[in-house]
């Protein structure tokens, strides 16, 4: 069972398309950790949240290639994060915005910039 947390990371962090592929056929065989492992090392993801995607695939959800599309299941997934990290953005606080994405989430810090970055540029205050 993965907390809402992982599952939430798992959902908003890009991992590429090979890996999901790879992966999902790795776990398809029994290889759950070889399959976790790719994904770890495509993405970054730390060990629960890797096993929160890896969870994903196998429900036959397809995870995120880009911020682009991170931000979209963000939306989709947690509006009202989005919702606070969009007025954070308008008051110029981008820190703030990251810190409160990583609390919220188990993203890494340099995941964290990126998806706010690409809400910054969605929002036009870049």
């Amino acid at each position: 069972m993965t907390t809402s947390k992982a599952r939430i990371t798992a959902l908003i962090t890009p991992v590429g398309r090979d890996a999901q592929d790879e992966a999902g056929a790795l776990a398809r065989e029994g290889r759950t950790s070889k399959a976790v492992s790719r994904l770890r090392k495509d993405s970054g993801l730390g060990l629960h949240p890797a096993t929160a995607a890896l969870d994903l695939l196998l429900e036959g959800r397809v995870l995120p290639t880009s911020y682009e599309q991170a931000l979209d299941a963000l939306r989709d997934e947690y509006p009202e994060l989005v919702g606070e990290l969009t007025v954070l953005l308008h008051h110029d606080d981008r820190n703030g915005a990251i810190r409160l994405l990583r609390e919220r989430t188990d993203m890494d810090l340099a995941g964290g910039y990126h998806l706010v970055e690409t809400l910054t540029a969605r929002l036009g205050t870049a």
